[in-house]
């Protein structure tokens, strides 16, 4: 049991360790207006919560033998960390610069399209969310609305790159653009694992059972 709270423990330590490191490098690019340090602030640590509760996905059985917790209750432990800092990031987007509009979609050009993108991406992680919820209801599909999460990931790493001031820094710049390409081969490992169980199972019925004479 003290093994596995110090495993528990020393894995926590190190992304908060990844968090503080990536803030330090964002108050060292700017730290004059406070609130705009916070809105960006909020964005970097919202967006590494996700990637890590999308990038854990195909590993269900290493995370539960990790940590002896169902593997779900540490998913959503970042999850819900990210879905908070994500949606106080517009908040304080809206509270500091007081104009609605900033936060809707642009469709004005493609530039202008995945440089709001922001929005687009917030839109998709509540879908992502709500389809959890409806998970008992919906059993066949809900997993396509959650896997809005990529969609929201790809969206929000565009955004950063074209909007964002932090993805200026080079190693900020690979570290975000990583942490997409980490989530986006979780996902075809995950959809790999997903048709090797369905081609198994199919095979299990298709498979002629020899009886005894």
């Amino acid at each position: 049991m003290v093994m596995i709270l110090k495993r528990t423990l020393a894995f926590f330590f190190v992304v908060i360790f990844f968090a503080l490191a990536i803030s330090l490098l964002a108050l060292n690019m700017d730290d004059s207006d406070p609130m705009v340090l916070a809105i960006r602030l909020l964005a970097l640590n919202g967006y590494v919560a996700l990637s890590i509760a999308a990038i854990m996905t195909p590993f269900l059985k290493e995370v539960t033998l990790f940590f002896k917790k169902f593997f779900i209750k540490i998913h959503h432990y970042f999850a819900a960390a990210g879905l908070l800092l994500i949606t106080l990031h517009p908040i304080s987007v809206l509270a500091q610069s007081l104009t609605p509009s900033i936060l809707l979609p642009s469709f004005a050009s493609i530039y202008s399209f995945f440089s709001y993108g922001g929005s687009i991406a917030l839109i998709a992680i509540y879908i992502a969310f709500g389809a959890v919820l409806l998970r008992r209801k919906a059993v066949a599909y809900w997993r396509y609305f959650h896997a809005l999460m990529y969609v929201a990931l790809f969206f929000g790493v565009v955004h950063a790159n074209l909007w964002g001031a932090d993805l200026q820094n080079p190693l900020l710049m690979v570290v975000y653009d990583g942490l997409f390409a980490a989530a986006l081969a979780a996902f075809v490992l995950k959809r790999l694992q997903f048709y090797r169980i369905k081609a198994r199972k199919k095979k299990l019925v298709t498979t002629p059972k020899h009886t005894s004479p």
